[in-house]
């Protein structure tokens, strides 16, 4: 029999890595184990490509992870793979709504589903190529990224490979469930209010967003420009660090990237948490949360009390005006940032418009789905004449209250410790028609995005079958304190 999780501290990660692999397909396994088996020769980057394949193909009709794939081109750019890289000959799922050159890039709208081939890599795509990973497959997403479980995609359902009948959570929901499904090793989502971190939960993954700036948004099609940031979804926090190495920097082409030096993610990982001072927002430990999920994360954060961390009660104060203040500016810049789509230049046109005003008012009515309209109104309710300094001024001072209380807080403590949901994955169909229980469901997510602080979900144990992840948030470019310290609660 082999060891579990929680057996583990008898045996080195690395033979228990070994000892799994033997038991395993090749797409359900890390990128850190899959590296090794290339190394010594075990297996080829064609190997792990075919099985991927195989893997879709049998299984993912049942989960609807990936909208399209390119096996010819992904086998191809197997064959030639430079293994001396830190990724070579590794395939990574994309987010279809970050742009790789010659592929299909759907944003999950009918809106431009079949009507638009991206014509460049994004910048992330360029630095995994970089490293020698290939790009695999794009995989399902709630539509234009608006939405926290998937069923918002205008292309079809993604079911949870860990719950089936449950949602995957979202927007990212199609990546967490290509890697919880074990039909490839690792995934990019994008998050602008926890839709990396969120899904990364509800599916059993681990998933990061980085400090907003730290990873380019150059080829990202953008939802809101201030918050939305790409990030790694992965079987392991190691595999997290490594997709970060190669994605994170500077780059010419987005204003908003950071010329900050970047460290090698994998170092230090081991360390452990003894001596960090670990914080629980009182905020984040109020009533509305599943007692269980309350309860897995209090007793994570005891068990790294134990190995040496010091909890420290925080507090969080404008967190309670966190959801009304996203819920401004994100569709206010939604609403700006879609304007592009209107048939002309972008999009699937309607069919003999009467005039140039029902070419644009058609083609968006056909092509936008019901949240997508939603936000797009509400944002540009709040910029219009009028209501711009009631409404989405006023929300830009929020948000500088809510940075605030996180440099606070940030004074004092290392990390702070929180659920990313306030439940497990919910059914589908739970949450239709309902909105505002949609929009809840980011509560704990939401305020990192707006303070432009990095985040990281890292797997519990589970509630009732369905996973459970913990949240830990760290400072502006605090990506390795984060790091770390989910390392630590992987092995718990």
């Amino acid at each position: 029999m082999l060891p579990t999780k929680r057996a583990a501290s008898s045996v080195s990660q690395k033979s228990l890595t070994l000892k799994l692999s033997r038991y395993m397909s090749l797409a359900a396994q890390s990128l850190s184990s899959l590296r090794r088996q290339l190394t010594t020769g075990e297996i080829s980057p064609r190997d792990i490509i075919e099985d991927a394949v195989s893997q879709i193909s049998a299984r993912d009709g049942d989960i609807g992870a990936f909208i399209s794939s390119e096996p010819e081109t992904a086998l191809a750019e197997a064959d030639k793979a430079d293994l001396s890289l830190p990724l070579g000959g590794l395939p990574i799922a994309i987010k279809d709504n970050i742009n790789v050159e010659g592929s299909p890039c759907s944003c999950g709208s009918k809106f431009l589903s079949g009507a638009y081939t991206s014509p460049y890599d994004a910048t992330v795509i360029k630095n995994l190529r970089a490293a020698g990973a290939i790009p695999f497959g794009r995989t399902n997403l709630d539509e234009f990224a608006m939405g926290s479980s998937t069923e918002n995609s205008g292309i079809q359902l993604t079911q949870n490979p860990a719950a089936p009948g449950h949602t995957p959570g979202g927007s990212s929901g199609g990546s967490a469930a290509a890697v919880a499904g074990n039909f490839i090793p690792a995934a990019l989502g994008s998050d602008t209010g926890g839709s990396i971190r969120q899904p990364a939960s509800h599916c059993g993954v681990v998933g990061l967003k980085p400090s907003y700036g730290r990873v380019s948004r150059y080829g990202l099609v953008a939802f809101g420009s201030s918050l939305d940031q790409i990030g790694p979804l992965t079987h392991t926090v190691e595999d997290t660090a490594l997709l970060l190495n190669a994605i994170a920097g500077v780059d010419p082409r987005d204003s908003t990237s950071l010329d900050a030096e970047i460290p090698d993610y994998t170092e230090g990982l081991d360390q452990g948490v003894a001596g960090m001072k670990l914080g629980l927002p009182k905020e984040y430990f109020t009533h509305g949360i599943d007692p269980q999920v309350r309860a897995r994360v209090e007793s994570a954060a005891k068990a790294l009390e134990a190995q040496g961390a010091e909890l420290v009660e925080i507090s969080l104060p404008h967190t309670e005006y966190a959801i009304a203040t996203y819920y401004i500016i994100a569709p206010a810049e939604a609403s700006s940032n879609l304007s592009r789509f209107d048939g002309v230049r972008y999009g699937n046109r309607t069919e003999n418009p009467k005039d140039m005003l029902s070419l644009y008012t058609d083609s968006r009515e056909a092509g936008f789905g019901s949240e997508v309209k939603r936000r797009i109104i509400l944002g540009t309710y709040v910029l219009s004449s009028g209501y711009h300094d009631a409404y989405y001024l006023r929300a830009l001072k929020v948000r500088t209250l809510i940075k605030q209380d996180f440099v606070q807080a940030f004074e004092k403590v290392d990390a702070i410790l929180t659920p990313v949901a306030p439940d497990s994955a919910p059914k589908m169909g739970a949450a239709s028609g309902d909105p505002l229980k949609n929009y809840l469901a980011d509560i704990f997510t939401i305020s990192a995005n707006l303070a432009g602080n990095c985040g990281i979900s890292v797997p519990l144990e589970p509630v009732d079958g369905l996973p459970v992840g913990l949240q830990i948030l760290g400072p502006h470019l605090g990506e390795q304190t984060i790091l770390r310290c989910a390392r630590a609660v992987e092995f718990l």
